[in-house]
């Protein structure tokens, strides 16, 4: 199954545990309406920024909409592209690892997170502005970021093309 059409299901199958209607689960997460539409039909490729909205408005992780083997999975967002290495899930958490690219010239505002969630960033090469969106930090080569995902936060490359490794955790 395509990616578009297995998160089109994922989508829909979560909105509909937690008993949401479209247009619910459309203001919870600021996402139109006609989009979730064309989303759950697997008729539209959703942007990295519009699946946080959406999973955080379903109170799950990002990989919750990826279907049964989310590896290897990519996803775009305006400023950062993200390939998911790893899932890990235990009683305490969902820790997601990811390898991403954040590109010159684009910033990418993430809205927050479940209550609880955490961001850590490696970069490996260029240097990021990334965490929290009121007082980002700035983290080169070899160094480390981290923030509350819980609250506005951001990602951006200071000077040519970034590359990281992003763990997301989400408390249980």
């Amino acid at each position: 199954m395509e990616l578009a059409q297995q998160v089109g299901s994922r989508l829909r199958e979560l909105r509909l545990e937690r008993n949401l209607s479209l247009s619910a689960l459309a203001r919870l997460s600021g996402v139109g309406k006609g989009t979730l539409s064309e989303l759950e039909a697997g008729r539209r490729n959703a942007t990295l920024e519009t699946l946080y909205a959406l999973t955080t408005a379903l109170d799950s992780p990002l990989t919750a909409v990826l279907g049964p083997d989310p590896a290897r999975a990519t996803l775009s967002g305006r400023a950062v592209d993200a390939v998911l290495v790893e899932r890990y899930e235990d009683p305490a958490a969902v820790t997601e690892i990811y390898r991403i690219r954040i590109r010159t010239g684009a910033v990418q505002e993430s809205d927050a997170h479940p209550p609880g969630t955490q961001e850590h960033l490696i970069v490996l090469s260029g240097t990021a502005r990334v965490g929290a969106a009121s007082a980002p930090v700035e983290a080169g080569p070899g160094e480390h970021a981290h923030w509350p995902a819980d609250i506005p936060h951001v990602y951006a490359a200071v000077s040519g093309d970034v590359e990281a490794i992003l763990t997301v955790r989400y408390p249980a």
